[in-house]
């Protein structure tokens, strides 16, 4: 997954600025695929450039409002059903686990344990997430909601299998 169709599946929802864009991706996607300011607000140029985005409105302050086109609907549609999702993940979490052997035992317990109570603090903040998000029927609610049981489940077996590990040691 890219920035840029994260951008535009949000905009596909409804029209926004980028301080709105900023909002949603913190209550929306920032567990999922993490974005700066900057990033987003450099993506929503870039956008607009090629023709994915167009300025729908301009208030005060320079505040300008985008809206996805049907190109842009066309990329985002292209991108969700014609191509295969990249598979291949890194984990500075694992690598180091694969080079655990070059410490003590008990750094290595040490390590594993940390692991395991991260990822609970993790799971907390999203079993928070879920608890303030005004769930509807709407599309992106119920994608989010999805989207968001995932984090929750991986969040759970990151911890337990991080604990399992480390009485392996």
């Amino acid at each position: 997954m890219s920035l840029r169709h994260a951008v535009l599946g949000l905009l596909a929802e409804r029209p926004a600025s980028g301080y709105d864009l900023m909002k949603r991706f913190e209550s929306s996607l920032s567990n999922v695929w993490p974005a700066t300011q900057s990033q987003v607000y450099g993506e929503l140029g870039k956008l607009a450039t090629a023709g994915l985005l167009t300025v729908a409105a301009e208030g005060p302050r320079g505040r300008k409002e985008y809206a996805i086109t049907e190109e842009g609907r066309a990329e985002l549609h292209h991108w969700l059903i014609e191509t295969e999702p990249e598979r291949f993940r890194r984990s500075e979490v694992l690598l180091r686990v694969f080079f655990l052997g070059s410490v003590s035992r008990f750094e290595a317990h040490t390590y594993l344990e940390l692991e395991a109570a991260r990822s609970d603090r993790f799971h907390e903040v999203l079993k928070d997430l879920e608890g303030s998000v005004e769930w509807g029927d709407d599309q992106m609610s119920v994608y989010g909601r999805l989207a968001l049981e995932y984090g929750l489940r991986q969040t759970a077996m990151q911890a337990e299998w991080a604990r399992w590990a480390a009485r392996q040691i």
